[in-house]
């Protein structure tokens, strides 16, 4: 089993923290990973994705061209993603920002309204946390106590308070998760 993933969006909406987290978690179930971060000089608002493959062989490259799966989290990344996707691969995006929606019908597309849920849950910050329960729900290969793991050694301890909102957030995001017929 190999899974190749891009997730994409802007800086600040936990794109980076998104991939480190599973990347941890698959390092828990003795899983071979990649976690391979590109973002531009901004601190928030610029352009961010991460490759991350999780794999029970051995990875011979970082470096992928086509994905399993794309999280897109914003327009220029669905615009600069959605070709990247194999056949039958799977796209999940938030609808917020989103003007022109994924067009491809040789995929499996899912929405997930995580910046409404985040707003609904009064913490902005849980939304990348949203998004991952939702990519769990369709594709459960990491445990969701290897992520609560992976929340506690990518989180500062300071916010180690927050784990259990974090958590809640997975499951919500497992809960409202739909698919898009094109």
């Amino acid at each position: 089993m190999t899974e190749e993933i891009i997730i994409a969006g802007f800086g600040g909406q936990g794109v980076l923290s998104m991939g480190k987290i599973m990347a941890y978690s698959g390092v828990m179930q003795d899983m071979e990973v990649s976690w391979m971060p590109s973002y531009g000089p901004e601190m928030r608002g610029g352009t961010a994705n991460v490759t991350v493959i999780l794999s029970s062989e051995r990875i011979s490259s970082p470096i992928i061209r086509q994905f399993d799966t794309a999280i897109i989290l914003n327009q220029q990344s669905l615009d600069k993603f959605e070709n990247s996707l194999k056949p039958g691969g799977m796209l999940i995006y938030d609808g917020n920002g989103i003007s022109r929606h994924p067009e491809r019908r040789d995929i499996n597309v899912y929405r997930v309204d995580a910046t409404e849920e985040a707003g609904r849950m009064k913490s902005p910050r849980t939304f990348n946390m949203i998004v991952l329960g939702a990519y769990l729900k369709i594709k459960p290969l990491i445990k969701i106590e290897n992520v609560i793991e992976g929340l506690k050694k990518s989180l500062p301890e300071r916010y180690h308070n927050l784990i259990p909102l974090n958590e809640k957030a997975l499951n919500r995001g497992m809960e409202i998760i739909t698919r898009i017929s094109l």
